[in-house]
């Protein structure tokens, strides 16, 4: 375990921001962090990286294996809001972002102009920031959150302004970190990839933990299997059908949620003669599926 939350609060006038929220990250680990617009991430975040105080609680790091306090030069962050200053070169600009953790500046000049090539941008390198696209900005910007070699990385909304390449050389970067040892918070919108990476999610909605665990167990507990056909037969066979929770049901193709403790092999055996079924596919719920769900339901 490196970072670990116990029954933190944050509140701010009358607004209950982040109520009794406790979780753990450990390293070699990626924790989805999930909710919706205004659940209480932003704030979650922001006390995690020390620009906010806790009302009640405790937020505690294990860089060494001794819990203790936030060391800064250990972390790394992407904010969802650009923080790069506009009329700076860009190799300047990440070398100050190296010294302000510590790293002296030849050493950080010759770590972003490995990054800077890595990502494609080393002809870029003496441009200033302004000159550069939405996706490129976001490339520096995970430079200069990776660029120390940071314990934690905690990334907000990373693949935002991304075409889907570099959505896919995100995602290897990421996977990188992982293998590296680093713990890594990822809060992001972007269920399949959160789906793909994370090895546990922690759900946030109006303060308040909905969910939280591995990824596997939280779809296995939260609901049933999902049921896909393409038949033949009349769609009216399907109607009414027990174990059905919802269902949506047109010519020729279904997809039937099934309730909890179904098993779907048996409810294909039962299903009615006539149908005539040319393909099926089993599946638990997607990660969109069940956040929407429990949003819904929270």
């Amino acid at each position: 375990m490196l970072l670990e939350l116990k029954k933190v609060e944050k509140g701010f006038a009358e607004v209950k921001a982040v109520q009794g929220v406790s979780f753990q990250v450990a390293r070699g680990e990626i924790l989805g962090l999930l909710g919706p617009n205004g659940a209480g991430k932003t704030t979650l975040i922001r006390m995690i990286m020390g620009i906010f105080r806790p009302d009640r609680g405790e937020i505690l790091f294990h860089f060494d294996g001794k819990a203790g306090p936030l060391v800064k030069e250990r972390v790394g962050y992407l904010p969802e809001e650009r923080g790069l200053y506009e009329d700076a070169r860009v190799i300047d600009l990440l070398v100050y972002f190296a010294e302000l953790k510590g790293i002296p500046r030849v050493e950080g000049r010759s770590r972003a102009m490995d990054w800077l090539g890595r990502l494609e941008l080393g002809e870029w390198a003496r441009r200033k920031v302004e000159k550069l696209s939405k996706g490129m900005q976001q490339k520096v910007q995970f430079i200069a959150a990776v660029l120390h070699e940071p314990d934690l990385v905690v990334l907000d909304e990373p693949f935002a302004g991304l075409d889907p390449v570099n959505q896919d050389l995100f995602r290897e970067l990421i996977l990188e970190l992982k293998s590296n040892g680093a713990a890594i918070i990822l809060s992001s919108h972007r269920m399949d990839l959160v789906e793909d990476l994370c090895d546990r999610i922690f759900l946030i909605h109006r303060g308040r933990e909905v969910l939280y665990g591995p990824l596997p167990e939280v779809k296995a507990l939260y609901g049933g299997y999902v049921v896909q056909l393409r038949f033949r037969g009349p769609k009216s066979l399907l109607e009414g059908l027990e174990g059905v929770e919802e269902s949506e049901i047109n010519d020729g193709f279904a997809c039937l949620s099934l309730s909890r403790g179904i098993d779907p092999e048996a409810f294909l055996r039962a299903m009615p003669a006539g149908l005539g079924i040319e393909e099926f596919a089993i599946r638990r719920p997607t990660l969109h599926e069940i956040f929407v769900s429990a949003v819904k339901g929270a």
